[in-house]
């Protein structure tokens, strides 16, 4: 299974290459966006753009409120896979 994980483009590190650095829940790295860009939508015009972001790559731009949704989401995937865990560790005693 493949997962992209949302990130907003914070900063272009290197135009020429199509490196940007996002922010994925508060950690920063640097990606590739060369998916992301194209004639009408340039690496310069990528600031603040929110993107799915998988193996170091942005594979597509998502608007905001998808994002947050999809944030959300995996927030509470989390939470549920910390009790499923527990359950576990608890029926072993």
């Amino acid at each position: 299974m493949c997962l992209g994980i949302p990130g907003q483009i914070v900063e272009v590190s290197d135009s020429d290459k199509k490196l940007a650095i996002v922010n994925v829940g508060g950690v920063k790295r640097e990606i590739n966006i060369a998916c992301v860009v194209n004639e009408a939508h340039p690496v310069s015009s990528c600031i603040g753009d929110w993107v799915l972001v998988h193996v170091g790559f942005a594979m597509s731009r998502i608007d905001e409120e998808e994002a947050m949704k999809t944030l959300q989401l995996l927030t509470e995937l989390g939470e549920i896979q910390a009790e499923l865990r527990a359950m576990r560790e608890s029926a072993r005693v």
